[in-house]
């Protein structure tokens, strides 16, 4: 099996605010179909009140991301399925439920992690 990474940037939602529960519930009802289906391995949303910090190997920090990356923020979840057809399906499911395109990626099959 393999895991997928499904995802949305914050600014993607262009969900008026008295619609917002409803997307909440909808979203919920997806994730927890996925854990009943046994699929489900982690997600949640990125806090935007606590700034990324990139860590050196020797420690150091510095507040910010990599200056080549743009932000990172919104949510996501990672779903370990049979197939890229089937990950497309659930990143429909999520599509439809926050009312936004969802970005799919496959993870790299790494034994050791």
């Amino acid at each position: 099996m393999t895991k997928f990474l499904i995802s949305f940037p914050a600014s993607a939602m262009d969900v008026p605010a008295e619609d917002m529960p409803a997307v909440s519930d909808a979203s919920h009802a997806v994730i927890r179909e996925a854990k009943a289906a046994g699929v489900y391995v982690f997600g949640g949303g990125i806090n935007s009140e606590v700034a990324p910090v990139v860590v050196a190997a020797d420690g150091s920090r510095t507040t910010g991301t990599y200056p080549q990356t743009r932000e990172f923020d919104g949510g996501f979840c990672v779903l370990e399925l049979p197939s890229r057809a089937d990950a497309v399906q659930w990143a429909a499911r999520l599509a439809a439920a926050c009312r936004c395109a969802q970005e799919l990626r496959e993870f790299y099959y790494d034994p050791d992690s």
